[in-house]
């Protein structure tokens, strides 16, 4: 028996990860789910609801249980998702982009955990060089069912180059980057189409493509699909040769995955291995991405087209430096795409070879990492 704190849905990353760690899980051991208010909508599957409501514990706060506790920690102070919960055995697992500020707080982690896991060895590396010692990585997985590199090739728009992006808008994902590349591209040539999931619920988080170098944002509306095509409009993209896709669950974006050419992620950083791409490269399609932070854990020359320069970027809160990232070099991601949109034929073993590298990280795997260390009280032997 243990207990599982963690977010849950399908249109946020902590959602994926919350929802299909109870489910594989719950294969390993009896499993009782703790996590906020939640309905079909927010899950997005009837089957997965069903398991959700059935491992669900009362809404009145628990303290101390006399089993193992897996907790999320979601937050820039690095406090448990739930912080009156104790169990027998805390292991807690969190993902940052948020570095420094992580660094000064990773003490935090001591009081409430007997062992942190890390979303990346990115994360990992901070918190040790904060002085936390007993700290893991233990990688995302991806849904095999759904993410695969069976039937890959496109059914739809097979007269035309489809570029792929996904992840929230806001300056950590890179849109901004995309647009300028995706810009360069149809410039030269007719037969090209972005389709993009940007979609993004914290207008917060949107705002911080406020101080892009790249591009002009000036959000006037608070409306998603308002803000993203005046974002296009400004910056010079045909908005007929855009697909904005609205918000869906994650369950349903392989046929999206599978109807593009390439996928592109210049991201200034990813405190996990980021989902959307790791979901994108299981499909056996190839992505251009930057070569930084957790993307490292699963990027290779072969799996991967990687954007290798780049230069620090310096995040403040006022006065207060939080975060140092990594921002891609936009020639090099220009030239990147231009290359794939020439060599198309090249393109598919390395799409090949990222899905065949992406059957290594299930959530099986993951599940099982878990619960190797809340069963035996330490870092899994398997590594990451």
């Amino acid at each position: 028996m243990l207990y599982l704190a963690v977010p849950t849905g399908a249109f946020h990353g902590w959602g994926v990860c919350g929802r299909c760690l109870l489910k594989e899980l719950s294969a390993l051991t009896e499993t009782s789910l703790l996590t906020d208010p939640f309905d079909l909508g927010a899950v997005g599957d009837e089957l997965d609801y069903h398991l959700l409501t059935a491992k669900l514990l009362p809404a009145e706060p628990l303290q101390s249980v006399p089993s193992p506790v897996l907790q999320a920690i979601t937050n820039a102070q690095l406090l448990p998702y739930r912080p009156g919960l104790r169990g027998s055995f805390n292991l807690g697992y969190t993902f940052f982009e948020i570095n420094l500020l992580a660094a000064r707080h990773a003490g935090n982690l001591r009081q409430h955990f007997d062992i942190v896991a890390t979303g990346s060895r990115f994360c990992e590396e901070v918190l040790r060089s904060g002085g936390l010692t007993s700290v893991a990585t233990v990688l995302q997985g991806v849904d095999p069912a759904l993410f695969n590199a069976s039937h890959s090739e496109k059914e739809y728009f097979r007269d035309v180059f489809v570029v792929f992006s996904g992840g929230k808008f806001e300056l950590r994902k890179g849109q901004d980057l995309v647009i300028r590349a995706f810009k360069a591209l149809q410039d030269k040539y007719r037969d090209v189409l972005l389709v993009n999931s940007w979609f993004n619920c914290w207008p917060s988080s949107v705002n911080t493509m406020l101080v892009s170098r790249h591009i002009s944002f000036r959000p006037a509306s608070s409306d998603y699909l308002t803000i993203i095509n005046q974002a296009l409009d400004d910056n010079g993209i045909d908005r007929k040769r855009v697909i904005t896709l609205l918000p869906r669950p994650n369950l349903m974006m392989a046929r999206i995955y599978k109807n593009t050419d390439v996928g592109l992620f210049p991201n200034r950083c990813e405190g996990g291995t980021n989902l959307v791409l790791m979901e994108y490269m299981a499909c056996g399609k190839p992505a251009i991405a930057s070569l930084n932070s957790g993307h490292k854990d699963i990027l290779t020359g072969e799996n991967s087209i990687p954007i290798r320069a780049a230069r620090p970027v310096t995040i403040r809160e006022g006065e207060t430096d939080i975060a140092l990232w990594e921002e891609p070099d936009l020639d090099e991601t220009i030239a990147h795409l231009e290359w794939a949109y020439h060599h198309r034929d090249q393109l598919r073993p390395i799409g090949a070879r990222a899905g065949q590298d992406m059957t290594r990280y299930s959530w099986k795997r993951t599940a099982g990492q878990f619960y190797q260390m809340l069963t035996a009280g330490g870092a899994p032997t398997d590594g990451i």
